[in-house]
Protein backbone atom coordinates (compact mmCIF):
# COMPACT_ATOMS: atom_id res chain seq x y z
CA UNK A 1 0.00 0.00 0.00
CA UNK A 2 2.56 2.08 0.81
CA UNK A 3 4.66 1.78 -2.92
CA UNK A 4 1.65 3.04 -4.64
CA UNK A 5 0.90 5.74 -2.32
CA UNK A 6 4.52 6.84 -2.90
CA UNK A 7 3.92 6.13 -6.98
CA UNK A 8 0.75 8.51 -6.51
CA UNK A 9 2.90 11.33 -4.74
CA UNK A 10 4.68 11.66 -7.86
CA UNK A 11 1.96 11.96 -9.94
CA UNK A 12 0.16 14.50 -7.91
CA UNK A 13 3.49 16.44 -7.53
CA UNK A 14 4.21 16.27 -11.06
CA UNK A 15 -0.10 16.92 -11.67
CA UNK A 16 0.41 20.15 -9.51
CA UNK A 17 3.19 22.11 -11.07
CA UNK A 18 2.16 21.25 -14.84
CA UNK A 19 -1.67 22.28 -14.28
CA UNK A 20 0.11 25.40 -12.88
CA UNK A 21 2.07 26.00 -15.71
CA UNK A 22 -1.31 25.62 -18.01
CA UNK A 23 -2.87 28.07 -16.20
CA UNK A 24 -0.98 30.25 -16.24
CA UNK A 25 0.46 30.02 -19.84
CA UNK A 26 -3.57 30.20 -20.86
CA UNK A 27 -3.52 33.91 -18.70
CA UNK A 28 -0.31 34.72 -21.10
CA UNK A 29 2.64 34.00 -18.54
CA UNK A 30 5.45 32.16 -19.48
CA UNK A 31 6.23 30.33 -15.92
CA UNK A 32 8.57 27.47 -17.41
CA UNK A 33 12.06 29.16 -16.94
CA UNK A 34 13.86 26.77 -16.54
CA UNK A 35 17.53 26.03 -17.89
CA UNK A 36 17.19 29.67 -19.58
CA UNK A 37 19.60 31.18 -17.09
CA UNK A 38 22.44 28.07 -16.60
CA UNK A 39 22.53 25.58 -19.65
CA UNK A 40 23.69 23.15 -17.62
CA UNK A 41 20.33 22.54 -16.24
CA UNK A 42 19.76 20.42 -18.97
CA UNK A 43 21.30 17.64 -17.56
CA UNK A 44 18.77 17.35 -14.44
CA UNK A 45 15.52 16.38 -16.92
CA UNK A 46 17.06 13.06 -17.21
CA UNK A 47 18.02 12.29 -14.16
CA UNK A 48 14.18 13.39 -12.81
CA UNK A 49 13.17 11.43 -15.28
CA UNK A 50 15.08 7.93 -14.49
CA UNK A 51 13.65 8.76 -10.40
CA UNK A 52 10.67 8.55 -11.70
CA UNK A 53 10.94 5.62 -13.39
CA UNK A 54 13.02 3.92 -10.23
CA UNK A 55 9.68 4.87 -8.30
CA UNK A 56 7.24 3.15 -10.42
CA UNK A 57 9.69 -0.09 -10.86
CA UNK A 58 10.18 -0.27 -7.46
CA UNK A 59 6.39 -0.17 -6.78
CA UNK A 60 4.92 -2.22 -9.39
CA UNK A 61 8.29 -4.77 -9.44
CA UNK A 62 9.66 -3.62 -12.51
CA UNK A 63 13.04 -4.17 -13.51
CA UNK A 64 15.60 -1.92 -11.56
CA UNK A 65 19.26 -0.80 -10.83
CA UNK A 66 19.09 -2.95 -7.05
CA UNK A 67 16.16 -4.72 -5.11
CA UNK A 68 18.81 -4.23 -2.24
CA UNK A 69 17.64 -2.42 0.75
CA UNK A 70 19.23 -0.86 4.18
CA UNK A 71 15.98 -1.88 5.95
CA UNK A 72 12.54 -3.22 6.07
CA UNK A 73 10.28 -1.33 8.42
CA UNK A 74 7.10 -0.96 7.83
CA UNK A 75 6.57 2.33 10.75
CA UNK A 76 9.64 3.92 8.54
CA UNK A 77 7.54 3.01 5.50
CA UNK A 78 4.33 4.69 6.75
CA UNK A 79 6.15 7.76 8.18
CA UNK A 80 7.72 8.01 4.26
CA UNK A 81 4.14 8.37 3.25
CA UNK A 82 3.39 11.08 5.85
CA UNK A 83 6.30 13.08 5.00
CA UNK A 84 5.61 12.86 1.16
CA UNK A 85 1.76 13.84 2.03
CA UNK A 86 3.03 16.94 3.77
CA UNK A 87 5.13 17.85 1.01
CA UNK A 88 2.26 17.63 -1.04
CA UNK A 89 0.52 19.94 0.93
CA UNK A 90 3.04 22.19 1.47
CA UNK A 91 3.18 22.39 -2.09
CA UNK A 92 -0.07 23.52 -2.74
CA UNK A 93 -0.01 25.76 0.16
CA UNK A 94 2.95 27.46 -1.80
CA UNK A 95 1.22 27.32 -4.88
CA UNK A 96 -1.86 29.32 -3.81
CA UNK A 97 0.66 31.66 -1.93
CA UNK A 98 2.67 32.36 -5.27
CA UNK A 99 -0.83 33.29 -7.43
CA UNK A 100 0.49 34.69 -10.41
CA UNK A 101 4.16 34.97 -9.39
CA UNK A 102 4.88 31.53 -9.53
CA UNK A 103 7.55 30.39 -12.19
CA UNK A 104 9.69 27.27 -12.77
CA UNK A 105 13.55 28.64 -12.46
CA UNK A 106 14.34 32.75 -12.26
CA UNK A 107 12.50 34.92 -14.38
CA UNK A 108 14.40 38.45 -14.85
CA UNK A 109 12.01 39.45 -17.57
CA UNK A 110 8.97 39.69 -16.02
CA UNK A 111 9.80 38.77 -12.02
CA UNK A 112 6.32 39.81 -10.73
CA UNK A 113 6.33 40.74 -6.88
CA UNK A 114 8.16 39.48 -3.86
CA UNK A 115 5.68 37.13 -2.45
CA UNK A 116 6.55 37.09 1.46
CA UNK A 117 2.27 36.11 2.11
CA UNK A 118 0.76 32.58 2.92
CA UNK A 119 3.48 30.13 3.21
CA UNK A 120 6.03 32.23 2.58
CA UNK A 121 5.46 33.85 6.01
CA UNK A 122 7.09 31.27 7.68
CA UNK A 123 9.39 29.41 4.89
CA UNK A 124 11.26 31.53 2.74
CA UNK A 125 11.82 28.12 0.22
CA UNK A 126 8.60 26.27 0.68
CA UNK A 127 8.55 24.27 -2.39
CA UNK A 128 11.96 23.17 -2.41
CA UNK A 129 10.94 22.33 1.35
CA UNK A 130 8.33 20.42 0.26
CA UNK A 131 10.29 18.58 -2.71
CA UNK A 132 13.14 17.14 -0.21
CA UNK A 133 9.80 15.97 2.01
CA UNK A 134 9.31 14.14 -0.83
CA UNK A 135 12.47 13.19 -1.22
CA UNK A 136 13.02 12.07 2.04
CA UNK A 137 9.55 10.41 2.44
CA UNK A 138 10.54 8.04 -0.96
CA UNK A 139 13.36 7.12 0.73
CA UNK A 140 11.80 5.49 3.87
CA UNK A 141 9.39 4.33 1.50
CA UNK A 142 12.38 2.49 -1.14
CA UNK A 143 15.54 2.60 1.45
CA UNK A 144 17.74 1.77 -0.84
CA UNK A 145 20.97 3.18 -2.28
CA UNK A 146 19.98 4.91 -5.14
CA UNK A 147 17.32 6.63 -3.30
CA UNK A 148 19.26 7.84 -0.64
CA UNK A 149 21.60 9.00 -3.76
CA UNK A 150 18.83 10.84 -4.96
CA UNK A 151 18.03 12.18 -2.18
CA UNK A 152 21.42 13.86 -1.39
CA UNK A 153 21.56 14.97 -4.58
CA UNK A 154 18.37 16.37 -4.74
CA UNK A 155 18.73 18.35 -1.34
CA UNK A 156 22.27 19.65 -2.91
CA UNK A 157 20.67 20.56 -6.19
CA UNK A 158 17.45 22.29 -4.46
CA UNK A 159 20.31 24.10 -2.29
CA UNK A 160 22.11 25.30 -5.57
CA UNK A 161 18.95 26.70 -6.73
CA UNK A 162 17.98 28.70 -3.98
CA UNK A 163 21.25 30.13 -4.10
CA UNK A 164 20.74 31.62 -7.54
CA UNK A 165 17.53 32.76 -6.59
CA UNK A 166 18.70 34.70 -3.73
CA UNK A 167 21.43 36.18 -5.68
CA UNK A 168 18.59 37.69 -8.02
CA UNK A 169 15.94 38.56 -5.41
CA UNK A 170 18.69 40.88 -3.75
CA UNK A 171 19.77 42.37 -6.57
CA UNK A 172 16.17 43.03 -7.17
CA UNK A 173 14.39 44.21 -4.30
CA UNK A 174 17.02 44.85 -2.20
CA UNK A 175 16.67 45.79 1.15
CA UNK A 176 12.43 44.84 0.82
CA UNK A 177 14.57 41.22 0.31
CA UNK A 178 17.21 41.51 3.02
CA UNK A 179 14.10 42.41 5.90
CA UNK A 180 12.51 39.26 4.72
CA UNK A 181 15.15 37.76 5.35
CA UNK A 182 16.17 38.50 8.44
CA UNK A 183 12.58 37.75 9.40
CA UNK A 184 11.78 34.39 7.52
CA UNK A 185 14.06 31.27 7.59
CA UNK A 186 15.44 30.01 4.34
CA UNK A 187 14.23 26.28 4.79
CA UNK A 188 12.63 25.20 8.31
Amino acid sequence: MQRYLAVLTILLLLGMVCVRLLLMQRSGIKAMKFGEIDKKDFLIPPFALFYFYLIFAAAFHLPTVSRQQFFESRIASWIGVLLCLAGLMLLLLSLISFGQSFRVGIDPDQPDKLITTGVFAFIRNPIYVAFGLVLLGQFLVFPSWIFLVYLFAGIWLFHRQVAREEEFLRMRYGEIYEEYCDRVRRYL
